[in-house]
């Protein structure tokens, strides 16, 4: 399967004043087309940043990210917003919903930035979603009204909203009971099985056991990559 995400020597650092932290070093990687991939490791290790380097939040400060085709590293804020609408779905642990808006219309903002589809089509995906995560009839519910799993498929489905290539999940269970995570990880899995490109930090060990594919970052280094029985350091 062709790259979906290539990673050339990334560096990251943070400034701080007169003081560079580093938090990335050295990171190569590269993740096909159709891979379910579970990133483990301690907090404070650089999981979370580098998903942000592959979802355009943020920049490195040495080597190259390219994902979905585009070099992240050369696109403008402008370019990286519009290129992130279209390809990345990215699902937070804490929902990130709008909590003034119901579920229906939280799952149109994504679709309404894009502007690609009229909207009586964005209305008819925004609801077909919905029932795709098992919230059909919770379309006009606020988030506040729903559980917390309910809010996380919620969320799934707007990171669906505009069909992207990828998904990228930060702690997407960490705030959720074993059994709402288990099904969230089950509604992963089913649309890693449909197409989906799947990239998920997770302290859940047994979880991530259950991706094709797990890379452990240890003190902003991978530590090894994991891909059935073979195992790189």
């Amino acid at each position: 399967m062709p790259s979906i995400i290539k990673l050339n020597n990334v560096y990251k650092s943070y400034v701080n004043g007169q003081l560079s932290q580093p938090v990335l070093f050295d990171i190569s990687l590269d993740i096909s087309a159709g891979e379910f991939v579970a990133i483990v490791g301690p907090s404070g290790n650089g999981k979370s940043t580098l998903l942000n380097l592959l979802t355009g939040i943020d920049r490195p400060s040495q080597g190259e990210v390219t994902v979905c085709g585009s070099a992240l590293h050369k696109l403008s804020e402008e370019q990286l917003s519009l290129w992130r609408g279209v390809n990345v779905g990215i699902v937070f642990q804490f929902f990130q919903l709008l909590p003034s808006l119901n579920l229906l219309q939280n799952i149109l903002l994504p679709m309404d930035f894009i502007g690609n589809m009229a909207k009586r089509r964005r209305i008819e995906r925004a609801k077909y979603l919905l029932d795709l995560v098992g919230l059909s009839g919770q379309a006009q519910q606020l988030p506040s009204q729903v559980s917390g799993g309910q809010q996380q498929r919620a969320a799934i489905a707007r990171a669906l909203a505009n069909d992207p290539q990828l998904i990228v999940a930060d702690e997407p269970t960490g705030n959720l009971d074993e059994e709402t995570a288990g099904a969230v990880f089950a509604l992963f899995s089913q649309l890693n099985r449909q197409g989906k490109t799947m990239v998920m930090v997770t302290h859940n060990e047994g979880l991530a056991e259950s991706a094709t594919r797990r890379i452990a970052i240890h003190s902003g280094r991978i530590h090894y990559d994991q891909q059935g029985d073979q195992i790189a350091v």
